[in-house]
């Protein structure tokens, strides 16, 4: 009987030590050196050359876990691609991929929070949406900045919101052209708020007087603030 008990003991301890190692090896350090790990998954996310560790800060994917777009991924086609600027402008404008490129770049590191509870801190860089604004003169009467998409997609936040936080288009993410899935050739960067806000394949900035405006998801049910608590 104690011969019994000894064996099975031994079987269970083996079993431990399969379920360790199988679970370990789910596992592979940062590329900061540090002791954070993060899992397979996340790690086959993250693209060739993309940078990992910024100022002692890991970095996450800049590819999310999975597609949340209304009309799945888009590819856009810069041959024939636009970012128009239109509404209470006192002149509407038009730019190119590479316009947008060529104007003065900002960088910031900073967190996106999606509603289905996940998050990605990533280092982010683009341009500065009042510079763009400031090309197409703003009218008085203008309080709400209106983002559409190629997809059909929009969302809006106030004029104040954005000046505030100086908020950014982006165009690159973890030091890479930004990923076809976060929203090539541009992504609002909504610092603070939550990623409903974070409008993908962006093609129009409207400028608007409507602060009651209602986006895609806004319309059905999200809090129209989204700020990030």
């Amino acid at each position: 009987m104690r011969r019994k008990i000894i064996l099975v003991g031994a079987v269970i301890a083996v079993g431990i030590a399969i379920y360790l190692v199988s679970t370990l090896n789910l596992f592979s350090e940062t590329s900061n050196g540090g002791q954070d790990a993060v899992s397979q998954a996340t790690a086959n996310r993250y693209q060739e050359k993309e940078i990992r560790e910024y100022q002692g800060v890991q970095l996450d994917p800049a590819i999310g876990p999975r597609d949340n777009s209304i009309s799945g991924i888009q590819q856009v086609d810069l041959n024939s691609y636009q970012l128009q600027l239109t509404g209470l402008v006192e002149k509407p404008v038009n730019y190119s991929y590479e316009q947008v490129l060529a104007k003065e770049p900002a960088q910031r590191l900073i967190t996106l929070y999606c509603v289905e509870g996940w998050q990605a801190t990533v280092l982010w860089e683009g341009v500065r949406i009042t510079d763009l604004l400031a090309d197409a003169g703003i009218k008085d009467d203008a309080a709400v900045v209106i983002f559409h998409c190629v997809d059909g997609y929009t969302t809006s936040m106030p004029l104040a919101t954005i000046k505030d936080k100086d908020m950014l288009l982006a165009y690159s993410a973890n030091g890479l052209p930004l990923p076809a899935s976060m929203g090539f050739p541009f992504i609002v960067v909504a610092e603070d708020k939550l990623g409903y806000k974070w409008a993908r394949w962006v093609n129009q900035i409207e400028l608007s007087s409507d602060e009651n405006y209602q986006g895609y998801w806004e319309k059905r049910g999200y809090a129209n603030d989204a700020t990030v608590n």
